[in-house]
């Protein structure tokens, strides 16, 4: 670029006779076709152009939601969904949860409520008419990552169950809550995979180990607790955790990783917490190493690994075995098989195939109740 000014890129008027004059009929000319112009758009912004008429076509057509189409969905679940905002000595934590009686009772993720449990905090349900009540916690569990609130005095519609253990990959998924504070969010999805061995909670001391149904339905922070349902509107299970990209990424929302627990077990979690304020979940009776890399679960080596008088104790287990299978799972890491005894009941029978010194060996357990 030159150094040279040459002046401005614009010309200043002179200042030495500059103005021009107009003669006056020319003048009264150009005032007359002024005001034509003026006068044609003017009329054009109301509607006529040239003395002509413009008229927006207006559809008259209905948009039609038959039963089953996401918005019918979504107009019948929404009203029994819920936000829930727990107050502790730390701040707010904040969740979903969906009505499961019409008497009160509410189903939620324990982690959105434990911190304001022990720490003797405020419990606020709010529907999703707006209006907020006060909710006493009936039980929770944290094996289970699950809890059942009430709130007394509201008239409520409980959502209809499915069963989650007929849900198909592929098939069509509704996830609804709160996130981020926003009530009624409405995503549609799929189901993505099944028994997805996923650790659910706050923190690793809750020790919640899901089952999960693996959605791609958008799933962001505040959505723990609220329903995935299928394409009948019917619950098959509980938003409770998603996936992130690394605690060094910026991704905070949704990445298409959503995981729920599978309603079949939330509903057996719920009605022992609605009957007796806890719940059991079933054990084989052994202690494994978290830290083993390979595949399969390894019985831990100390003396304290398998329970004595256990249901691995009377199959014959040891320290040190393998465990391979699960009741024909595949078992590739110890959480998998933790989340494999506990998609079982108390009572079950079982077959566990384990390796010992290279050598496959099978024996049939009957799952106990935890202690």
């Amino acid at each position: 670029m030159s150094n040279y000014n040459s002046g401005p890129w614009w010309t200043p008027p002179s200042s030495h006779n500059s103005a021009k004059y107009i003669p006056l009929r020319s003048a009264i000319v150009l005032a007359l076709v002024v005001g034509l112009i003026a006068g044609t758009f003017s009329a054009a912004s109301s509607g006529s152009l040239f003395g002509h008429s413009v008229k927006f076509v207006k559809s008259s057509s209905t948009i039609e939601r038959p039963a089953g189409s996401v918005a019918e969905i979504a107009q019948r679940v929404l009203p029994s969904v819920v936000s829930i905002e727990a107050r502790s000595t730390n701040g707010a934590a904040t969740g979903s949860g969906f009505v499961i009686d019409s008497a009160g009772y509410i189903l939620t993720n324990n982690h959105v409520i434990a911190a304001s449990v022990t720490s003797g905090g405020k419990i606020t349900v709010r529907l999703n008419d707006g209006t907020d009540y006060a909710a006493t916690v009936v039980g929770r569990d944290s094996a289970y990552d699950l809890a059942v609130l009430k709130i007394s005095g509201a008239v409520l519609k409980a959502l209809q169950v499915g069963d989650s253990d007929k849900v198909a990959v592929g098939d069509s998924v509704i996830a609804i809550g709160s996130p981020l504070g926003l009530s009624g969010t409405v995503t549609l999805g799929i189901i993505s995979a099944k028994n997805r061995a996923v650790t659910a909670g706050e923190s690793q001391g809750d020790n919640s180990f899901i089952n999960a149904l693996q959605t791609d339905a958008a799933i962001n922070p505040g959505n723990s607790g609220g329903p995935l349902v299928d394409a009948t509107g019917s619950v098959i299970g509980v938003n409770s955790a998603i996936a992130s990209l690394g605690a060094n990424s910026t991704q905070a929302g949704s990445i298409g990783l959503g995981f729920a627990i599978p309603i079949n077990q939330a509903r057996k979690t719920a009605e022992q917490l609605i009957k007796d304020g806890k719940a059991t979940y079933p054990v084989i009776g052994v202690s494994v190493d978290m830290a083993h890399s390979g595949d399969g679960a390894l019985v831990a080596s100390n003396t304290e690994a398998v329970t004595q008088g256990g249901p691995a104790d009377k199959a014959g287990l040891k320290a040190g075995d393998l465990i391979t299978s699960f009741d024909g799972r595949v078992i590739t890491s110890p959480e998998e098989l933790i989340v494999a005894i506990r998609s079982h009941s108390v009572g079950d029978k079982v077959l566990v195939t384990y390796l010992r010194n290279k050598v496959s060996k099978s024996a049939t357990l009957t799952l106990t109740a935890s202690k």
